[in-house]
């Protein structure tokens, strides 16, 4: 898969991760609501499909407080305002509070997977995935100096592809880039459809693997959805087999 950079919505942000000592939540909400205005202006102008999941008020100070990001950020923004946010009938997930078609907040999420205990400082975040097994990651450190930019773990190559955007930018790619472009190959026909009915904690497991001589024609391997969790360890796994 390839990126194609955005020609607008190149605005940085500033991503602070957990930090040993723990701020309260009260100091982390802009009352403002500057991070969220800007978000909901993306969104308006959107040109792919954006739902809203709604926000549980205590999930959302609970995940906000955990994550120690501010909502005049992008990330602490959707944290706190969404309780995730579906692109493409629920192609991508971005994480948010956590709801009833998004079962797991962002914090949640990586616990134990790029931290073991909250006020730790990860070396990455999963920000976000796809109904394909793709993970969204945001680098803390673990993939190289480009901290505070987005990688994509491709179900394709199982790599980490460098994306070369802040998580701001991630969001613009979301809501306005060519989807199908950066998905071409990897959407089979009727995707929308069964898209649409899959649970936020759910992806499709394909066999033969994508990444396999067998599994490059998406259309001809078979599928079936599984918890996320387990398509995540196993993209690990096979990873870590394959010598990567």
């Amino acid at each position: 898969m390839k990126f194609f950079p955005l020609t607008a919505l190149l605005l940085l942000t500033s991503i602070t991760f957990s930090q040993t000592k723990m701020r309260p939540v009260n100091e982390l909400i802009d009352q403002n609501d500057s991070g969220w205005k800007l978000v909901k202006e993306w969104i308006d102008t959107a040109k792919n499909k954006v739902e809203i999941l709604p926000a549980d008020p205590q999930k959302a100070k609970d995940a906000l407080y955990q994550t120690q990001v501010t909502t005049s950020s992008p990330m602490g923004a959707v944290i706190y305002k969404t309780g995730g946010i579906l692109i493409d009938n629920g192609w991508i997930r971005i994480l948010g509070s956590g709801s009833s078609k998004l079962n797991r907040s962002l914090p949640d999420w990586n616990k134990g997977k790029s931290f073991t205990n909250v006020g730790e400082s990860p070396s990455f975040l999963l920000i976000a995935d796809d109904a394909l097994g793709g993970f969204y990651l945001l680098n803390g450190g673990a993939f190289g100096k480009d901290i505070g930019k987005v990688y994509y773990f491709s179900p394709d190559n199982l790599e980490y592809e460098a994306l070369d955007i802040t998580y701001s930018e991630f969001l613009g790619f979301c809501f306005s880039n060519d989807l199908d472009k950066f998905y071409a190959g990897s959407r089979w026909n009727d995707w929308k459809k069964e898209v649409s009915e899959l649970p936020g904690d759910q992806v499709f497991n394909f066999y033969p693997f994508l990444w396999s001589k067998e599994g490059s024609d998406i259309n001809k391997v078979s599928r079936k959805p599984i918890p996320v969790e387990e398509q995540y360890s196993l993209n690990l796994d096979l990873r870590k087999q394959l010598g990567h």
